[in-house]
């Protein structure tokens, strides 16, 4: 019987062989698969949207809207336009290369492994693979073993449109994760938890695999004095209580003006109600924690003298109430990690330098927020926070905009994709000069003389 390592090594060993023959180079290759993969989709809707309810309580309308619908419409724009981004790409050549062009080819790296997370596990697997396939390449898949409803539909969707030895899946715990991710492909794209992210690249370096960390991290929310508060509060709720706060890019925690706090408090409040009812447990809108260690791990971060609304949790049915803590302190627990859930801490503060700077004193976050009508508040905070991407006025949209890298920095990830830059991460830009064979520049070669580095220097300023 083979090893877990040597099965993940003839796995690749295939992949690798297929990738040779060259097929997936081809375009139009390309555009069938992906319209297989919509195809299929669309097919198995039904499947997904139980086991999407199965695993995480999700209703139909988040279920489409953040996973199905979500990667249905990235196809259709990735069928549009991998034919434009493949093209190969003439750019500009200096005077001193007379007689020379220069090309950019753009090529896939060969076989890439994606590691899925469990919030959105269907979602979070199948974005980034559209753009390791419209980049040509081929691919092995490891969804989360947290959602395995999700997983098997999953595998039924991809086992039986696809040649496996074109896209595989590979189920299983933090042996197989760790098997493959120690394996020589030729690109790793993960997405998960800082501490998980720092294995996966400490994995890579072993075999010098190029890597896209999709991470994660406290993103803050701030509301300034002069923000709408009504809209605010809905579009924060919406923001940190879909999926149940699991959402990396999730406001995970608000400093709002101290001349507005109460009042916005207010505002929050009423629209819990709104949005979840007197009940929340029993919304069909609100969805449920992944499994008890989650769970686990978000009540002990609740501090009941701090609690204003929710707090209550019932762990064997994986439910915790949309949660407001007030009068939070930098120092309590619940602002020490990525919360990954709905308890939304509230601190408040009154300079907008303070705010800025306590921001900066931690890890670079995911995401920011802020709500102003004040332009001058707006230009400062972009200026000098150091994020991945953000909204202004809203919260987690900009991630649904293909025309905006989507991506971390410092501890909250590397790279970025969605959209041309899907296509670009899972590319290696191949350079090319051609010169002409037509003339011969001498002064070139050696020996040199006075008059070779005078014209040199005329050439080269």
């Amino acid at each position: 019987m083979i090893s877990l390592d040597e099965a993940v090594v003839h796995r690749l060993k295939v992949h690798k062989e297929y990738f040779e023959t060259g097929e997936t180079k081809d375009v139009a290759f390309r555009i069938k698969q992906l319209e297989l993969l919509k195809k299929a989709i669309i097919e198995n809707e039904k499947e997904l949207n139980e086991a999407l309810a199965a695993d995480l309580g999700k209703s139909a309308f988040e279920a489409y809207a953040s996973e199905i619908g979500y990667v249905l419409d990235s196809i259709s724009f990735f069928i549009k336009n991998v034919k434009s981004w493949a093209k190969i790409r003439k750019v500009k050549t200096p005077l001193v290369h007379v007689g020379s062009k220069s090309f950019v080819y753009p090529e896939p790296y060969g076989t890439v492994l994606i590691v899925g997370p469990f919030n959105y596990p269907f979602q979070l697997v199948i974005e980034p693979l559209i753009g390791a396939l419209a980049a040509g390449n081929c691919v092995v898949l490891k969804p989360s073993e947290f959602t395995p409803n999700v997983s098997r539909v999953i595998v039924k969707i991809i086992s039986e449109n696809f040649k496996e030895r074109y896209i595989s899946v590979v189920e299983g715990g933090k042996e197989e994760t760790s098997a493959l991710i120690h394996a020589p492909f030729d690109y790793i794209f993960f997405t998960g938890s800082v501490e998980v992210g720092k294995i996966v690249m400490k994995a890579a370096a072993e075999n010098l695999v190029p890597v896209t960390l999709e991470l994660g991290g406290k993103s803050p929310c701030i509301v300034d004095k002069d923000a709408n508060l009504e809209v605010a509060a809905k579009r924060i709720v919406w923001g940190k209580f879909m999926n149940v706060g699991q959402t990396c890019v999730a406001p995970d925690y608000i400093l709002v003006h101290s001349e507005v706090k109460e009042k916005f408090i207010q505002n929050l409040t009423t629209t819990l109600f709104e949005f979840y009812g007197a009940e929340p447990q029993k919304s069909k809108d609100y969805g449920r924690v992944v499994n008890k260690r989650q769970l686990d791990r978000l009540v002990s971060l609740l501090d009941e003298e701090k609690v204003v609304v929710g707090g209550d949790f019932d762990r064997e049915g994986l439910y915790m109430a949309p949660t407001l803590m007030k009068e939070v302190r930098w120092e309590d627990k619940v602002m020490q990690e990525e919360i990954f859930g709905p308890i939304l801490p509230i601190l408040e503060y009154n300079e907008l330098h303070e705010a800025i700077a306590r921001i900066n004193s931690n890890p670079k976050p995911l995401a920011l927020y802020l709500f102003t009508e004040n332009s001058d508040v707006e230009g400062k905070v972009i200026q000098n926070v150091s994020y991945g991407g953000g909204c202004i006025n809203d919260t987690v949209t900009h991630l649904t905009n293909p025309y905006l890298p989507f991506g971390g920095v410092g501890s909250s990830g590397i790279g970025s994709y969605h959209g041309k830059d899907s296509f670009e991460t899972f590319s290696h830009k191949k350079s090319v000069l051609k010169k002409s064979t037509k003339f011969n520049l001498s002064f070139i070669y050696p020996p040199y003389s006075d008059k070779s580095v005078n014209l040199l220097r005329k050439i080269m300023k």
